[in-house]
């Protein structure tokens, strides 16, 4: 007999309590138990209003339950959500055309995760590796930067440099190789090794602690990937969308990866809605039953897709990251907190370094102090704290969270 004990969350300390008693332990949380989001704010149950500097990881730039996303969602969802690829539905070839055009690519495939789009990268680079570079039957090596982070499937995390990620979950891909991120000279290298089909690289590293790559950086794999015709494959998940100021992060180095990934905030927060962008050259060496994904495409996630980019479009909300961003860490600069190692960035995807180790808890204590301020933020490792609020956040509002960060600064000494 199935017993429903709780309808009803009735303060957060229950419902954190539930989620660890029930819950798989593979998060650790700020102890924040939010119920509603509207804009830049949160709410908890209690009803304390908070600032979003996370924004689900760059997945609400246009931050939560907007106007127009809500429409769209209301006006889909009774007409219909899901149809499997086994039928064609009226909205998916609207928006593959859509992302085509607006991005610059011949063909589009959606997926839902984001870690769901790179594996699909994965297995187009090598298929392409096989048919178009000739490279020999399972030898094809794809070539990844260290510290990076493109999910946590087996396939994601073969490429890792990141103990805990990879720790007890062997045995991992083969035909994988890593090089230090921001080493042309170590990429090149790597890239001249014939088996190489592609290189798969974040513009800024989020993860790793929003690590910014010297200008000119992309230009060069560019440049070196067409040299040693290999595929660029550029993981625009949390960089793409306006986040770093840009539509896409690459455009700062005016660079057009071979393979283009998104996700995140493609879906506004709605759903999970991701896709990978490339040409016919290499798109159309997947054919019928290689690849697939039941919700992949789905009519839901198809309209939700073309007005959150809209919204995107129509808001100036990369313009508004760049010049938002520029403020945000000038104030930050200007804290002058021994606690403060570095402050680094572009347009709203910024991060504080603090002086303590990567294994220290500074982060996540400075992170407790900022929720009692009024600001939900998160750390990445141990000494690092990356900011990202959705991207229509006003010059006042980033000011108040500036006031905030500052204070919470001077509390903690």
């Amino acid at each position: 007999m199935i017993k429903h004990a709780h309808t009803q969350i009735l303060n957060s300390e229950e419902a954190i309590a539930l989620e660890y008693k029930f819950g798989a332990h593979n998060y650790k949380p700020i102890p924040v138990v939010i119920n509603r989001g509207k804009g830049v704010h949160v709410w908890d149950v209690e009803g304390n209003q908070y600032y979003d500097f996370l924004s689900a990881y760059s997945a609400l730039n246009q931050g939560h339950c907007h106007d127009r996303l809500l429409r769209i969602v209301r006006e889909q969802i009774e007409s219909l959500t899901l149809t499997s690829r086994a039928f064609h539905n009226d909205k998916l070839g609207l928006t593959e055309q859509f992302l085509a055009n607006t991005f610059g690519y011949n063909k589009t495939l959606m997926m839902n995760s984001g870690v769901e789009a790179v594996e699909t990268a994965l297995k187009l680079a090598r298929k392409w590796g096989y048919v178009n570079k000739g490279i020999a039957k399972g030898e094809a090596v794809i070539v990844s930067a260290a510290n990076n982070f493109h999910g946590r499937t087996l396939g994601a995390i073969s490429f890792s440099t990141d103990k805990t990620s990879k720790e007890g979950f062997g045995p991992f891909l083969p035909g994988v190789s890593v090089v230090t991120y921001n080493n042309i000279n170590e990429l090149e290298k790597a890239l001249q090794n014939p088996k190489v089909c592609a290189f798969l690289v974040e513009p800024i590293q989020g993860e790793a602690g929003v690590i910014v790559p010297d200008a000119g950086y992309m230009t060069k794999v560019r440049e070196l990937c067409t040299l040693y015709n290999v595929l660029f494959i550029a993981d625009e998940i949390q960089t793409g969308l306006g986040r770093t100021g840009k539509m896409l992060c690459c455009e700062y180095d005016n660079v057009r990866p071979d393979v283009l990934i998104l996700g995140k905030a493609l879906s506004g927060g709605m759903m999970p809605i991701s896709v990978v962008l490339c040409d016919d050259e290499i798109m159309m060496n997947i054919h019928p039953g290689e690849h697939g994904s039941t919700f992949g495409g789905n009519p839901l996630a198809a309209a939700i897709t073309i007005e959150a980019i809209k919204i995107i479009e129509d808001e100036g909300l990369a313009e508004n990251a760049f010049e938002q961003g520029i403020y945000f860490r000038k104030r930050m600069k200007a804290i002058h907190s021994p606690l403060i190692k570095e402050i680094r960035g572009k347009g709203l995807f910024n991060a504080i370094e603090f002086t303590s180790s990567p294994e220290s808890s500074t982060a996540y204590q400075f992170c407790l102090s900022l929720k009692e301020n009024g600001l939900l933020a998160k750390e990445t490792h141990g000494n690092i704290i990356r900011f990202a609020p959705p991207l229509i956040i006003t010059a006042s509002q980033i000011e108040e969270c500036c006031d905030i960060i500052e204070k919470t600064f001077g509390e903690v000494g």
